[in-house]
């Protein structure tokens, strides 16, 4: 055995070591159910730019999922090189994601830049997936990453409303931070023409913004989910024909 597999075979094995850190770590501390309104200066009380808690149940998903594919990278597809190419970005953002929650019990700033750190990492993963075995690797990337695009704009909007940036509000920031996701949405799924399901993960949490706003909500903010919803369908059916 020469040392690239040796070295592709370790790429595997720490996959499936940070994938496990990451799926136990909510087990190993009391729990995470968003950021709580004193964690701010300027408490966030039902702040419109976060998704109602139903939503956060994708995570399930997405969990199994990722644990499913990283034994299936380690035991048919450890010397594959192009499932070698997105190992070690994957590895960063699941190794941050397993210290993210206790870090986010205690600080919001400093989850906040974890969390975009995971995103920016599980991009360049997904960006080099393999194209072979979709549902082993691509999709279950593409849940994760599209969530983690929704869910650091959240923690942007949240401590820049918190911290009073700018002296704009909650329904500001939120909007802000919206736009920012869809952006960053539409970016990766213009230039990589690929991965339609990152597209439905985005969806997913943008009816969870929808859906928070409905009720005594901001109007604003859910007319701005709606559109980005559509504005990400789009262009994830436009990959979604190339798609295999």
């Amino acid at each position: 055995m020469d040392n690239k597999t040796d070295t592709s075979r370790m790429k595997a094995i720490l996959v499936v070591a940070a994938t496990l850190a990451f799926m136990c770590s909510p087990l190993l501390t009391s729990g995470f159910n968003g950021f709580t309104p004193d964690q701010f200066p300027i408490p966030q009380v039902d702040p419109p730019v976060q998704p109602a808690g139903y939503a956060f149940s994708i995570w399930g998903l997405i969990y199994i999922w990722l644990g499913v594919s990283a034994v299936f990278g380690l035991l048919r597809r450890a010397q594959d090189r192009e499932w070698d190419a997105m190992r070690w970005p994957l590895i960063v953002s699941l190794g941050v994601g397993a210290a993210w929650i206790p870090v986010a019990q205690v600080s919001v700033a400093l989850a906040t830049v974890m969390i975009w750190i995971m995103l920016g990492a599980a991009l360049v993963a997904l960006a080099r997936a393999p194209r072979g075995n979709p549902w082993l690797c691509e999709v279950p990337l593409a849940l994760y990453a599209g969530w983690l695009t929704a869910a650091s704009c959240v923690a942007l909007g949240l401590v820049a409303a918190g911290f009073g940036w700018l002296g704009a509000g909650q329904v500001i920031w939120a909007l802000v931070a919206l736009v920012i996701a869809v952006t960053i949405a539409g970016t990766f799924l213009t230039t990589t023409k690929r991965a339609p399901f990152y597209g439905a993960a985005v969806i997913w949490a943008l009816i969870g913004v929808l859906v928070q706003n409905l009720t005594g909500g901001s109007v604003l903010v859910g007319i701005l989910a709606v559109l980005g919803m559509i504005a990400v369908a789009v262009m994830s059916l436009r990959n979604l024909s190339d798609w295999s």
